[in-house]
């Protein structure tokens, strides 16, 4: 139904910032409820923030709040992860993920589609 493409990935400095993008495929990205989330060297998947069809409601994970931000354009079928004052702990492999629920889904189980994610390494 939809193909999911992060990228934007790679090594930045603690304090710095970077910009994921999430390309999907299809003619019905809007009506997919977005959401972000990470895997840390050794954790389990971590909800880091969602997004609403229309891009109103915008909901985060308490470790990143303040930090990041989640945008999407759906002329462009992009969700985008705008990641601000980057610490060494949020080097994780970040993933896209879409759902057809209309709420802001923060569980990997209520979500149908991911993309392959993208290495995002943060740097002393």
């Amino acid at each position: 139904q939809v193909q999911l493409v992060e990228s934007g990935g790679g090594l930045v400095q603690a304090g710095g910032s970077l910009r994921l993008s999430c390309a999907a495929s299809g003619r019905t990205f809007s009506s997919y409820t977005m959401g972000w989330f990470r895997r840390a060297p050794g954790k389990e998947r971590e909800f880091v923030g969602g997004i609403s069809r229309n891009g109103i409601d915008t909901f985060y994970g308490d470790s990143v709040k303040g930090r990041f931000t989640v945008s999407r354009d759906n002329a462009k079928n992009t969700v985008y992860l705008q990641m601000n004052s980057l610490k060494y702990e949020d080097t994780a492999v970040y993933y896209c993920a879409a759902t057809l629920y209309f709420w802001i889904a923060r569980e990997t189980t209520e979500y149908n589609y991911w993309g392959q994610g993208t290495q995002v390494t943060v740097s002393s």
